[in-house]
């Protein structure tokens, strides 16, 4: 008997359209294709299960470079029905930037959740942390891109 008929057994990627079942930790708004009344909401399973990225940088934050992991920016709004031409990344502080959609899709930014393979915890910059590759390219290490990366991230506005 051949394996023609079996289902195939893939790891099941968050959408726009799952619901958050645990804390929430993400809520984006604005140019969304809502799952709720107010935007999309991910919680970190939800982020788990996304793709996962990781890279090697140094930044003004650490004294060495580290290890970031996460799903890519681009997934994340891809998966909440993103579009728009600008992203406001609001961190817990309610500190604000706005990051061009464009970036997202010509760099690998990364919504990063994990830091050296551990979780960062609110005193540390997490839980998530919009950071850069800056080491893969050059043109990024520079205080326009290092001001656009949000760390405590809460909420994401795309316009």
């Amino acid at each position: 008997m051949g394996l023609a008929g079996l289902p195939l057994l893939t790891p099941r990627r968050a959408t726009a359209l799952d619901i958050a079942e645990a804390q929430p930790v993400l809520h984006l708004t604005g140019r969304v294709r809502s799952s709720g009344p107010r935007g999309v909401t991910f919680d970190m399973p939800m982020l788990e299960r996304m793709p996962q990225t990781s890279f090697e940088t140094r930044t003004p934050w650490y004294p060495h470079a580290n290890k970031f992991t996460g799903p890519l920016l681009r997934d994340v709004l891809a998966a909440a029905g993103a579009q728009g031409t600008l992203v406001r990344a609001v961190a817990l502080n309610d500190y604000r930037v706005d990051i061009p959609f464009e970036d997202t899709q010509r760099f690998d930014v990364l919504l990063a959740r994990l830091l050296d393979d551990k979780p960062m915890p609110v005193r540390d910059k997490g839980p998530l942390f919009i950071i850069y590759p800056f080491d893969q390219h050059s043109e990024l290490r520079n205080a326009l891109y290092y001001t656009r990366c949000a760390w405590q991230l809460k909420a994401i506005e795309v316009q």
